[in-house]
């Protein structure tokens, strides 16, 4: 029984009901598969740490002892009422997908104990898992897909947990917080929760994008960001060492070509917002660019024209490609485009 839309999701979620005695939540949003599976394991028994009526299991319990799972779905509860059978399936390999495929046959048709629900966590499965097939089709199961969250479910759940703990933050620095946001939901509710921290719960009070950039502080991956920013601007020297910087603090090939990336999404963004009347600083916010860096993010903006930024896309997705297949050094190859882009911005007079 494949669950589509959020009212209908949401409803399971709050009230499963009886005579459907499992669950499929799956994607690759492991943050939201685990999300969702909590809250239903909550539903389904009062103490989901409880080991009389819970049985976690994970696939490599299940690739080690093939009859461990089906003798969890037939096992009775030693205290009374209803089972929890929690399995963490987030394998690739086809035989343990069809011998998870087996067992919940076994249970929806009834073979095993009722009293026990089946409920399976599982990664983004394809169209040919013979789990996800059966768990679409059967009416006694449920099937839940996760996706990565939009922008709007993202500012969604911010808002929520922000009322929640009685604080907010003003419309631009929502946007700001909005577009930093990681899709990943598990990860996304931290930094929301962290916030509410930052600003005080229950304090009422509402942070404007001055204060917001207080809690953001420094990124992890700030010296790639600041390596692109000099790096249009003409600033190689600059440019060479904060990439040397973050290649010495861990960072690839692949990540400095996402910042290179993220950078030209900016100056995108930017010159669209300007380019339908709204002012500059307006159009610098509506990108994501921090306050302290508008000056220098308009003056690119306006140097670095579509007839540039067209080539340069493309030659991004090349060299991330060769970084990623040809076994040259990833880390050579994205700082000879990092001075290759610093070099075209000089003759573009930044």
């Amino acid at each position: 029984m494949k669950l589509v839309k959020r009212p209908e999701i949401e409803g399971f979620l709050k009230s499963p009901p009886r005579e459907v005695i499992a669950c499929l939540i799956y994607g690759k949003d492991r943050g939201q598969v685990l999300e969702r599976g909590q809250v239903l394991a909550q539903k389904i028994v009062p103490d989901i740490k409880d080991p009389f009526n819970v049985s976690l299991l994970t696939d490599t319990d299940i690739d080690a002892d093939p009859a461990r799972l089906e003798d969890e779905l037939q096992a009775q509860s030693l205290m009374g009422g209803r089972r929890l059978v929690r399995l963490k399936f987030f394998s690739e390999k086809a035989a343990l997908d069809k011998q998870v495929a087996a067992a919940l046959k076994a249970h929806a048709s009834g073979e095993l104990n009722r009293d026990a629900f089946f409920l399976i966590e599982a990664g983004g499965l394809g169209g040919d898992s013979a789990v996800r097939k059966l768990a679409d089709a059967d009416k006694v199961i449920a099937s839940i897909a996760c996706y990565e969250d939009e922008t709007g479910d993202v500012v969604r759940m911010a808002r929520e947990t922000l009322a929640q703990n009685e604080v907010a933050l003003t419309p631009d620095a929502m946007d700001i917080f909005a577009a930093r946001l990681p899709k990943e939901r598990g990860v996304a509710r931290q930094e929301i929760e962290r916030l509410c921290l930052f600003i005080g719960p229950g304090s009422r009070r509402t942070i404007d994008d001055k204060e917001l950039q207080e809690f953001l502080g420094v990124e992890p991956d700030a010296s790639l960001f600041d390596a692109a920013l000099q790096a249009f601007g003409a600033k190689m020297a600059p440019a060479q060492a904060g990439l040397r910087r973050a290649f010495a603090e861990g960072e690839d090939g692949s990540a400095a070509l996402r910042a290179l990336n993220g950078h030209l999404v900016k100056l995108r963004l930017i010159q669209a917002q300007m380019a339908k009347g709204i002012d500059a600083k307006q159009a610098t916010r509506a990108a994501g660019v921090f306050w302290k860096q508008e000056a220098e993010f308009l003056r690119q903006a306006r140097a670095w024209s579509d007839y540039y930024l067209d080539p340069l896309s493309k030659e991004l997705i090349e060299t991330d490609k060769q970084c990623k297949s040809t076994g040259m050094p990833d880390l050579l190859l994205a700082e000879r485009l990092y001075m290759s882009i610093a070099g075209r911005a000089k003759r573009l007079g930044l």
